[in-house]
């Protein structure tokens, strides 16, 4: 009784102080009240360089509204591309982005036009992999093995099978960054 009492008054704090359960096989899986809240206050974070070197800003306009929509992303690099991965699956911004043809600007300080463009689950694998030990992670790191459990459902050393078996859920586009136009 105490245990489930507990989990569900702390539910909405889920993400700030502790992890988000993203491993269900639902399309979307919404995050926590109050993480939603803080995601301008890390998008500023972001745009003025208080966050890891992999942290970016992702701008789409909304799919309804037009409105521009702020969202605090980590992107990925592998084999020489950039990626960004939807931890929450078919998300918002994932929605916005298609709807906007994959038109977006993405950042930190300087932020760029750019394309996104939604890989093939047979592709994505590999970049899930990247995105669990990016930044030099080790295996067996307190992060690592949470974010791989929370977010994946998977161990810190995942088999491709699993990966293959759960990247059908989790959404990974590559940026395709637009070449500045000359005299602006």
């Amino acid at each position: 009784m105490c245990a489930d009492y507990k989990r569900r008054n702390t539910r909405h704090l889920a993400g700030v102080i502790g992890p988000v359960d993203y491993t269900g096989s639902t399309g979307y899986r919404p995050p926590p009240w109050l993480y939603r809240r803080l995601q301008p206050i890390a998008a500023a974070l972001t745009c003025v360089g208080l966050s890891p070197e992999y942290a970016v800003v992702l701008e789409v306009p909304g799919r309804h509204s037009g409105i521009i929509r702020r969202t605090n992303l980590v992107r990925i690099e592998y084999g020489g591309r950039h990626y960004l991965v939807s931890l929450a699956g078919e998300s918002e911004w994932v929605r916005n982005t298609r709807a906007a043809a994959g038109h977006v600007v993405v950042g930190r300080r300087e932020r760029c036009a750019a394309t996104l463009t939604e890989i093939p689950a047979a592709e994505r694998p590999e970049v899930i992999r990247a995105y669990l030990t990016r930044a030099g992670r080790k295996a067996r790191s307190w992060s690592r093995a949470s974010e791989a459990r929370h977010y994946f459902g998977v161990s810190t050393e995942p088999s491709a099978e699993d990966l293959a078996r759960l990247s059908k859920r989790y959404p990974v586009f590559r940026i395709d960054y637009q070449a500045p136009r000359s005299g602006t």
